[in-house]
């Protein structure tokens, strides 16, 4: 006979636990330790002690939310968006903004210590900008609901998929921040109102742009809805039947393509909706500053530009350097960054596609040695493409990073393996009022 075997689920207390919070993780929840188990509690700070329901009890650790505070931190502030501790998008609005960035650098401190090894031996002055409106790029959720015959759009829930009902998104520029309930009560006028599940959000110095997924083609009646929305919001509305290549403007629309620019260098990029790029251009800006500061480009300068996305540091080094090769997995980025060199005028740029995960082979580019290395890989990190510094030997590297863990284990490698010195590092505020940290750091050899 088959013998199933069932998994029970641990009830939970239905009272109130009190703790005192020792620690924060790196999505922003307070540590406790109740019974000799950890519990992690969202919107605790450490030094509260706190009253909380747990939500989930594992073997090995338990989460839970805050139900009161019996003391308060002096980093604790006011959320000010209505819908935080349901929407989940932000994790930290609890957390005064400018002690935010100050959690993260001591986050970023500790990932090195444990994973790299490696003490920081000095630290930037964090990069700072605003912190409501400066999100410029974003795939938001749509849902339609029967039961109340009215379509969300917006962001999941904390810890769970369904998505949450919100009526604004302070942290998203106000173009779109301030229109989601008109963008929802827009779709549900729609014959496929049930058939859309996502929007792209492309918003550049001047231009708006969202790409609307449909499972199903609309109707005229659909196309003039969606038209008079557009012109009546100054947005421009493109359909996206499949992948993101199939991405077009409404019929009769014009094909308005998004862009931004860095007046430092007399730059400017253009980008489709579903393309990569950062989603804060003041702090965008100021990193790319930093990071041209750090490599202390020559004219003679041969430059590697590994995970170069669209351009965005390989035209403004181009500037400064003698010749500047950039390396893409995705091969429409490099297609838009040749594109973006050729609008800017930038001639002595190369860009190749390459997978960096996976071994390289032996292409001509791979094989010759470089002054100056710029990497700024995805949250997996770097390491498969670190043994080819062997070869490289560049004098000088910064690694952009926007997950300190890979980056301090590449670090690790970097100083321990590679014969690199950490020179300096720092946390840049990308992302206010989220759990994510973006973060540079400078090696020489």
């Amino acid at each position: 006979m088959l013998r199933t075997r069932t998994r029970t689920k641990t009830s939970l207390p239905e009272t109130p636990t009190t703790a005192l919070i020792t620690a924060l993780t790196h999505d922003g929840r307070g540590v406790a330790h109740v019974d000799g188990k950890a519990v992690f509690i969202d919107e605790a700070l450490p030094g509260e002690q706190v009253e909380f329901t747990y939500t989930d009890i594992r073997k090995d650790y338990a989460e839970g939310k805050l139900a009161r505070l019996i003391s308060r931190s002096e980093l604790r502030a006011m959320p000010l968006c209505p819908h935080y501790g349901v929407c989940g998008g932000c994790s930290f609005q609890h957390v005064q903004p400018e002690q935010q960035i100050l959690i993260k650098q001591d986050l970023l401190i500790e990932q090195f210590k444990r994973i790299g090894k490696l003490d920081i031996p000095e630290l930037w002055q964090p990069l700072t900008g605003p912190h409501w409106g400066y999100r410029r790029k974003a795939r938001m959720g749509v849902k339609y609901v029967a039961k109340k015959n009215k379509v969300l759009v917006g962001f999941r829930e904390r810890r769970h998929p369904y998505l949450a009902e919100i009526g604004n998104c302070l942290v998203m520029h106000p173009v779109i921040g301030e229109k989601l309930l008109a963008l929802g009560e827009m779709i549900a006028q729609l014959s496929i109102r049930a058939q859309i599940p996502q929007i792209e959000v492309a918003i550049g110095d001047e231009e708006c742009v969202l790409a609307i997924r449909v499972l199903s083609p609309p109707n005229p009646e659909d196309i003039e809805i969606m038209r008079q929305f557009g012109h009546r919001h100054g947005i421009s509305l493109c359909l996206q039947a499949k992948g993101p290549d199939s991405i077009a403007p409404l019929p009769g629309e014009p094909d308005i393509i998004p862009r931004y620019t860095l007046p430092n260098y007399g730059l400017e990029f253009h980008f489709r909706p579903a393309l990569f790029t950062q989603v804060n251009y003041e702090l965008n800006r100021l990193m790319i500053d930093r990071v041209i500061d750090n490599l202390a480009l020559q004219p003679t300068d041969n430059v590697l530009d590994l995970f170069c996305g669209l351009g965005n540091f390989t035209l403004p080094m181009a500037r400064q350097a003698g010749r500047v090769v950039g390396i893409e997995g995705d091969l429409p980025l490099v297609k838009h960054a040749e594109a973006n060199a050729r609008h800017n005028g930038i001639t002595n740029v190369a860009f190749f596609a390459a997978d960096l995960s996976k071994d390289l082979g032996n292409p001509p580019w791979a094989l010759s040695q470089y002054d100056k290395i710029l990497l700024d890989p995805s949250r997996a990190g770097a390491s498969e493409v670190l043994p080819y510094f062997k070869i490289w030997q560049p004098e000088r590297i910064v690694y952009v990073s926007c997950n300190p863990s890979t980056l301090a284990r590449d670090a690790g490698l970097l100083v321990n393996e590679l014969g690199y010195r950490l020179v300096k590092v720092g946390v840049m505020d990308m992302f206010p009022h989220t759990a994510h940290v973006e973060s540079l750091a400078l090696f020489i050899k």
